[in-house]
């Protein structure tokens, strides 16, 4: 009895959040429909972690930047969006050029830089403070329209628990009882 029970439960939980043969998470893009927060991981790069010893935020020859195909990603990631019908009301991103580019090429929005979406590989120290400086935002956010948060995976990780591939969507709604004060909704794989 015990598996067939086992069984019956994770069919059930396949029937509540049904997947399209493309991975993508219905339940994310619903919420993402009523009004949720995406933080999106910048699309594929030219390897590696971190930036450049030499690296100048304002100067993206010396950070590491998409790659032809993290581009093709980007402008893909904005097509999936459009054909979802999914509005995107507020579009913000990490002031790294790598991040600015997906948002810029998604083209759902106009892009407003927002640093505390800056990238915490090698400057953990600053987590505390990006990470406190972001709960606000997504606990006063309500719909109509999304909010489109385009970082990096160590921020999104400091501040939801997620570590997600380069051009991953992670859905999070506010949920004050929750420790990170969100909940993932679900994750939308970065599109092939």
């Amino acid at each position: 009895m015990p598996r067939f029970l086992a069984a019956l439960v994770f069919a059930s939980l396949a029937l509540v959040t049904p997947a399209h043969a493309d991975g993508t998470s219905e339940a994310a893009w619903a919420a993402l429909a009523r009004g949720a927060v995406a933080l999106i991981r910048h699309a594929e790069t030219s390897g590696g972690a971190g930036d450049p010893p030499d690296f100048r935020l304002n100067d993206c020859d010396t950070q590491r930047l998409l790659n032809a195909r993290g581009r093709q990603q980007a402008i893909a990631l904005g097509e999936v969006w459009r054909r979802r019908g999914v509005i995107a009301r507020r579009v913000m991103s990490s002031q790294w050029c790598r991040c600015v580019e997906t948002a810029i090429l998604m083209g759902i929005g106009p892009v407003q830089p927002f640093a505390p979406l800056n990238n915490l590989f090698g400057r953990y120290e600053a987590s505390q403070a990006q990470v406190a400086a972001l709960r606000p935002l997504v606990a006063e956010w309500k719909g109509p329209g999304a909010l489109v948060l385009v970082s990096h995976g160590s921020t999104i990780l400091a501040f939801a628990g997620v570590s997600p591939a380069e051009g991953e969507i992670v859905v999070v709604e506010p949920e004050p009882a929750n420790s990170r004060g969100v909940r993932v909704v679900g994750r939308i794989p970065p599109p092939r």
